[in-house]
């Protein structure tokens, strides 16, 4: 099969382009033929050598996909119900998934991909490969943040940094599908026209508003009840000054930053805060995935929220 990949990590020259043998799925896995393939800010990383892990050699690069199971391993023994794995896909299905190229895992920059299929879930109807495999990561990230760690509910409001960004754009039309009031900050009128078609209520630009006098003023002074922080160097006196009584703070991003932190705000509000990496969720913290509306629905273009 045609791949992309590298002996060593390094500058991007190291990359090579050209044919390795067509994995085989084993127990429990799926052979899905690519229909699309991502690149994310970690791919970067792990090419560079930043971020040191385990990697097969030679390593195939990329994290994320989409595209049509090929091959289906043999089945494992398991109880009944249900028996064992093996049994949630079958040839000609559609699928996407990330969390490959981590931890060990090939990649999925190459004409085919072998997982095991906890990694792998559903495509729903209307949305293409591409699109699946461009919200793959960002999906997951957006959906453990509000769902696993924040517990977001409706009627809530929250706050995101960079609404048109990857993580940001997503966790704008989830939370909205989750009934909460949505807050977010942009760059342009155009960006901030985009937010606001996936149906963000409140909209400021970082250049020109006052934002924490906006966030005040949308909430009536009673704060943010989940802080999405995309941020690497957080201004966490500025946050926890908007957040409110008990309010909940998500981080997933600046693994070498070391902000002054407010402890007593932060405290004596009963605030909590999150911090959690994307791909150290097991598959078990991803089941709502497993149906075909979680979370790529969101980025079907029927089915966005207006």
């Amino acid at each position: 099969m045609k791949t992309a990949f590298f002996d060593k990590t390094g500058e991007p020259e190291v990359i090579r382009y050209g044919d390795l043998p067509d994995p085989v799925p084993k127990a429990g896995e799926i052979l899905v033929k690519v229909g699309a393939a991502a690149l994310n800010p970690i791919d970067i990383y792990i090419r560079a050598g930043t971020i040191p892990m385990q990697l097969p050699q030679p390593y195939i690069t990329g994290c994320d996909a989409a595209g049509t199971v090929a091959a289906v391993g043999p089945l494992t023994p398991g109880p009944s119900p249900p028996q064992g794995r093996g049994e949630r896909f079958k040839v000609g299905d559609r699928v996407w998934g990330s969390n490959q190229g981590l931890l060990g895992r090939q990649g999925t920059c190459a004409e085919f991909v072998c997982a095991s299929e906890d990694w792998f879930y559903p495509t729903p109807a209307g949305v293409s490969d591409a699109e699946a495999a461009a919200a793959a990561l960002v999906g997951i990230t957006a959906h453990l943040g509000l769902f696993r760690c924040a517990k977001l509910q409706a009627g809530e409001t929250v706050f995101v940094n960079g609404g048109a960004g990857g993580v940001g754009s997503m966790v704008v039309q989830m939370a909205k599908a989750a009934g909460a009031k949505v807050v977010t900050t942009v760059g342009s009128a155009e960006k901030a026209e985009l937010c606001r078609s996936w149906g963000a209520d409140c909209v400021l630009n970082y250049k020109t508003d006052d934002i924490p006098a906006k966030v005040k003023e949308f909430t009536k002074g009673q704060g943010v009840h989940v802080w999405y922080e995309t941020q690497r160097e957080p201004d966490f006196a500025r946050t926890v000054d908007l957040l409110a009584w008990r309010g909940r703070m998500i981080i997933m991003a600046g693994r070498q930053a070391q902000p002054v932190f407010p402890v007593g705000p932060f405290y004596v509000k009963d605030c909590s805060l999150f911090g959690f990496v994307m791909f150290k969720a097991t598959p078990d913290e991803r089941q709502h995935f497993r149906s075909d509306n979680y979370p790529l629905s969101f980025v079907a273009p029927e089915l966005r929220h207006k």
